[in-house]
């Protein structure tokens, strides 16, 4: 069971303390808290700290389940289309084999273990790292689904410091109340040269209701990762694709909030999406792509002092840029 192989880097997420599993619990070495486990998968919710809880995941985790929830899914993503999830996944674990111990080294290579934070489902580009015997990924998500391996929440990630070679957050960021907490909590669970790979919103319209919280600018989505060092970032979604999330989400206001006006309103938005993603290949080879991005993407590498904020905005080569 995953558990087994995970423990000795499983923490307490309200104290930090190591965890041992005692009659079918998960409980921290002080005997001061308790986890269940559910069908094999731990649910380590930090009560009382996290806006998560018993009530919550069972409300999320029935909703993903629902028809209405994958059919929306389904619709939602004909307006999206990641331009960069493939390529950031194969540089990723291009980073994670040159950093393998060479042949001939006396030790035993370990395989590179990824943590994927919001990973109940697969994330684009993610099949390359699923497909990829050397590496052990690790997914987790504040809900129950097919793909996850642990319930915990990002603002108290329950490992141990050091446990992870990389750590992957596609459309996360925006849905954490406090992004630098979940920022830093990743820096702290990686190893000293492990790498993150963060995808995110700059210009979607609010998703997932009442946990949907921040958007990032390209340089505001560097800054959240200034305690690493960049080995490549860019635009993820193109201006097409903030175009049709903009036509969804008026026609859903315009509509207003009948069952019915709500699934024209999608079916609307999925219409626009397929047409107008079309054109961000090319839209994004300009200079002002990133200015009027739908969402962007960074890969970078842990580093043990912050990058200078004059660094992030010097940085800057949107349409803003002065000309030279």
């Amino acid at each position: 069971m995953l558990v087994d192989a995970l423990l000795p880097l499983l923490r307490c997420p309200v104290s930090g303390r190591p965890l041992a599993e005692r009659d079918g619990m998960l409980v921290s070495d002080d005997g001061a808290n308790a986890y269940e486990l559910r069908d094999g998968v731990p649910i380590l919710l930090a009560r009382g700290h996290s806006v998560f809880d018993d009530d919550t995941l069972e409300r999320r985790s029935a909703d993903e389940r629902s028809l209405g929830a994958r059919l929306g899914a389904r619709l939602s993503a004909m307006r999206s289309r990641n331009l960069a999830a493939e390529h950031a996944c194969a540089r990723l674990l291009a980073e994670l084999r040159r950093q393998a111990p060479e042949d001939g080294s006396h030790a035993a290579p370990r395989r590179p273990r990824v943590l994927v934070i919001g990973g109940r489902i697969e994330g684009p580009g993610l099949s390359l790292l699923l497909a990829e015997p050397g590496v052990e990924l690790v997914e987790s998500d504040v809900a129950l689904g097919p793909r996850t391996q642990i319930v915990c929440d990002a603002h108290d990630l329950p490992f141990a410091d050091g446990s992870f070679d990389a750590v992957v957050a596609q459309a996360v960021m925006e849905h954490v109340l406090d992004p630098q907490r979940v920022a830093a909590e990743v820096h702290r669970v990686l190893a000293p040269d492990g790498l993150v790979y963060s995808d995110t919103p700059f210009l979607q319209q609010v998703h997932e209701g009442a946990y949907d919280f921040t958007r990032f600018t390209l340089s505001g989505h560097r800054r959240l990762w200034r305690w690493f060092d960049e080995i490549e970032a860019g635009v993820s979604g193109g201006p097409g694709m903030a175009l049709a999330w903009t036509i969804g989400a008026t026609a859903r206001t315009a509509v207003g909030g009948t069952r019915v006006g709500r699934a024209l309103a999608l079916l609307l938005a999925a219409a626009a999406g397929a047409l107008l993603t079309r054109l961000d290949p090319y839209l994004i080879r300009r200079a002002s792509a990133s200015d009027a991005a739908s969402a962007t993407w960074f890969l970078g590498h842990r580093r043990e002092t912050p990058v200078d904020d004059r660094v992030i905005v010097e940085r800057y080569r949107g349409a803003g840029t002065p000309a030279a």
